[in-house]
């Protein structure tokens, strides 16, 4: 009889198992994407020509150049640092690597180009989505 509530307590154990680590796979695989939520609302006029309206806290700077509007992160693809901008790039002060004004590396360490967030224009204001 002893075996017998052995085996048992061993097969339910074995089940509990299987079933919370099936269930961590599927939560694993199956994650929802980010929602995406409203960063900030900015009239059209207060974004510089050939400049850049940057929003520190919220980490990232709305450019205007050449008649169009964009908006990038300033988090640094190396390792997350908040870049700084100026009237040619942006810096990482971390580590030293740099951005051209679309986003793209020019120098590393970093080597992916930074994320431009969603904007969506509605009559005189930019709606910006991260």
């Amino acid at each position: 009889m002893a075996g017998f509530s052995q085996k048992r307590r061993r097969f339910i154990q074995t089940v509990i198992v299987s079933a919370l680590s099936g269930w961590g796979l599927v939560k694993f695989f199956s994650s929802a994407p980010p929602q995406e939520s409203l960063l900030a609302t900015v009239e059209d006029q207060r974004i510089p020509e050939r400049g850049a309206l940057v929003f520190r806290q919220q980490r990232f700077a709305l450019i205007r150049e050449r008649g169009q509007v964009y908006a990038l992160s300033l988090v640094c693809t190396h390792l997350g640092c908040t870049l700084s901008v100026t009237s040619r790039e942006l810096s990482c002060p971390c580590h030293g690597s740099t951005f051209d004004r679309q986003g793209q590396v020019t120098r590393g360490p970093a080597d992916r180009p930074l994320p431009h967030l969603r904007l969506v224009r509605q009559d005189d204001l930019w709606l910006v989505y991260g």
